[in-house]
């Protein structure tokens, strides 16, 4: 599936709920399906800096694809880099770096995100479009 693809079946599954207790809700249950990283990348190194909370975030390349992992110690958190695993992961780095991700304001995230949780996904997209280009460049 395209990056647009996944994020219009995001939106689409957000539509699914009224409140905002009810996303946020689905981010926390979409956080425990999160790709667990392996505790060898766990590091200081792949911490994402600009998060309140503890994200770790690895990225391998992999037949063209970049292959992201991740983990974070908190709930909301982890559902949010969850959503941008399922965005990102098995994409080329070409991809990844133009994808448009539009998605984010359709769904209402950014209002409803506290500033702090707001820059932490900011920061975790600037990190994933960061190894893309370090492996497009590689490739």
């Amino acid at each position: 599936m395209t990056i647009q693809e996944i994020s219009e079946q995001i939106v689409s599954e957000f539509s699914l709920f009224g409140d905002w207790m009810d996303k946020y809700n689905y981010l926390i249950e979409l956080g425990k399906s999160l790709p667990m990283i392996e505790e060898k990348h766990k590091t200081e190194n792949n911490l994402i800096s600009g998060c309140q909370s503890k994200v770790w975030l690895h990225a391998a390349f992999e037949d063209g694809k970049v292959i992201f992992t991740a983990d974070s110690d908190a709930l909301v958190t982890k559902g949010l880099v969850s959503l941008m695993i399922r965005v990102f992961s098995n994409q080329s780095p070409r991809e990844i770096i133009q994808a448009d991700l539009d998605f984010i304001d359709k769904i209402g995230l950014k209002e409803h995100l506290s500033p702090t949780r707001a820059n932490g996904l900011v920061s975790m997209i600037k990190q994933m479009k960061f190894y893309a280009m370090a492996f497009e460049m590689k490739g």
